[in-house]
């Protein structure tokens, strides 16, 4: 019985399958900052609209009327959607590779008392650190810092939010192999 290897002499679907692995582009994730309450709002409306005339149509598939509402609908928060991309700013973000953030968190270690308090990385210089490295759209220390501490409270911990979770976003699945039966 012969199996195809791969240069190295391991078989070539593991050869394959590693190639994949190594290939895989890091998550992103994007914070989209909008300050045009009433964009706002009519792109939730009309996200609300689409489910529930949805809803509607998937219930009754034959209903001609459901069909062209929910068809209208999806042009309309089409639109919204489109009003709010042009009225709103984006920041991309992209998880940094384990030892990267590893050798950031080492570079920004907690005071003793930020330590004492159980904290594992420097809360004051962190953050903008880490804004700074995962953005996507070029932001620098300085930049990501002066963001951090002139927004509101909520929008600066979005802002840290936004690559703090890019940093946990996890494509895998565990699953238990079923052992055939014998």
């Amino acid at each position: 019985m012969t199996t195809a290897t791969a240069a190295d002499g391991r078989d070539a679907p593991w050869a394959a399958k590693m190639r994949r692995l190594r290939e895989r582009p890091l998550p992103e994730h994007t914070l989209r900052l909008c300050d045009d309450e009433q964009v706002r709002q009519e792109a939730v409306l009309a996200e609300q609209a689409v489910e529930r005339a949805r809803y509607l149509a998937d219930a009754q598939p034959d209903d001609e009327e459901l069909s062209r509402r929910l068809a209208d609908l999806l042009r309309a928060h089409e639109a919204a959607q489109k009003r709010l991309a042009e009225v709103s700013v984006s920041l991309a973000f992209r998880a940094l590779p384990r030892p990267v953030l590893e050798e950031l968190l080492t570079a920004h270690p907690p005071t003793e008392a930020q330590a004492t308090e159980g904290a594992a990385f420097n809360p004051d210089t962190f953050p903008a650190a880490l804004v700074a490295a995962s953005s996507v759209d070029g932001m620098n220390e300085t930049e990501a810092s002066e963001l951090l501490t002139s927004w509101s409270a909520s929008d600066a911990n979005a802002l840290w939010e936004a690559a703090w979770q890019v940093q946990q976003i996890a494509r895998t699945e565990m699953s238990t192999a079923s052992v055939g039966k014998g």
